[in-house]
């Protein structure tokens, strides 16, 4: 075997055929013509930027949900006095 260099779009491939289509290892290594040893360390590599990126979408999530839920109870409070306020003009 000689020293092939692959692209980086051809290695997140690999690994996107790994990790979310969830093909196994070896029949990725057979289809493509690569060691399973290069498709480990591709996973190793590529994978982990994805799984920091995932955290950051969920910290981004959270934060959003937070200021909604945040204007949801103050909605929902000024309507409980508006309803005691009115309530009370109405007897």
């Amino acid at each position: 075997m000689g020293n092939a260099r692959f692209s980086d779009n051809f290695k997140r491939d690999a690994v996107h055929q790994i990790t979310v289509r969830g093909y196994p290892v070896k029949e990725v290594s057979q289809r493509l013509g690569v060691s399973t040893h290069s498709l480990y360390s591709w996973v190793k590599k590529y994978s982990t930027s994805s799984e920091a990126a995932d955290k950051d979408d969920h910290a981004a999530e959270n934060r959003r949900l937070k200021r909604e839920l945040a204007r949801v109870i103050e909605e929902r409070d000024i309507l409980k006095k508006a309803t005691v306020y009115f309530a009370r003009d109405a007897k």
